[in-house]
């Protein structure tokens, strides 16, 4: 049998970018614990548009953990309390009835929000426009064997390259800083021999695209760690500092 649980939700409600949000009081009964969190805001949203009022604005996609369209900060915690989880992988049999869930989107100046839970979260596109990616014409596709890689190095780009773009590094960070982010996908690129070509022009223009769009700076609280989805390793950042230097270095010297 089924069970249910009745909750109290404190949700973010902002009509538009310009307008003054707050948070307002609902009550989810009867909600299955088979549920995932996203499929509970669409039932709160169906009794919301049969009582005539404007459902919740909320992203979404894919609801598979895959796209990174998803993500709230609930009770504090982006995506949620499951560790690498994201939003739309959380089920309803976490929680407990009678819990109350405080559910906000995420918080950055580089983030502004749209509508309710809604961000723009175009400033990561940006980032990935300035730089984050390889341009190297090659031609047919080669041989796989022909350059050599070994399987540590390869597995470390892999984990690098799990990352979703999702922003909850950011909305983790007491600073909104995107590093994890920017490590992440510069590190999965330099790691590979296809990437080194364009290293140092990589590590510059998204460093500085990033600076641009005003994300903050790492003072290493781990905080992202511990909440993305994908479980990217702060090493990324480590990685990302010492591209950015040498870079850096390299474009110093005439």
């Amino acid at each position: 049998m089924t069970k249910t649980i009745n909750l109290t939700l404190k949700m973010w409600r902002q009509k538009g970018p310009d307008a003054k949000g707050g948070l307002e009081t609902y009550d989810a009964k009867n909600i299955s614990t088979d549920m995932s969190f996203l499929e509970m805001i669409d039932v709160i949203n169906e009794q919301l548009a049969l009582e005539g009022q404007d459902p919740i604005a909320f992203d979404h996609d894919c609801r598979e953990g895959i796209c990174g369209m998803c993500g709230t900060v609930v009770n504090g915690r982006p995506h949620g309390p499951e560790k690498g989880t994201t939003l739309c992988q959380l089920h309803m049999r976490h929680f407990s009835d009678g819990d109350t869930l405080v559910i906000e989107p995420w918080r950055s100046k580089a983030f502004p929000v749209i509508k309710d839970l809604v961000v723009d979260r175009s400033a990561l596109d940006q980032i990935i426009q300035a730089g984050g990616y390889i341009s190297v014409n090659t031609g047919g596709t080669p041989e796989a064997n022909t350059i050599p890689v070994s399987q540590q190095t390869a597995e470390l780009s892999m984990d690098a390259a799990a990352c979703i773009g999702c922003g909850a590094c950011v909305a983790a960070c007491p600073n909104a800083s995107a590093m994890l982010f920017v490590g992440a996908k510069i590190s999965h690129l330099v790691l590979l021999p296809q990437g080194k070509p364009e290293a140092a022009n990589r590590a510059l223009a998204m460093v500085r695209k990033m600076d641009a769009l005003c994300f903050g700076n790492c003072t290493n609280e781990r905080e992202c760690e511990a909440e993305c989805p994908k479980e990217i390793s702060i090493t990324t950042i480590a990685r990302l500092n010492r591209e950015f230097l040498t870079a850096s270095f390299l474009s110093a010297i005439p």
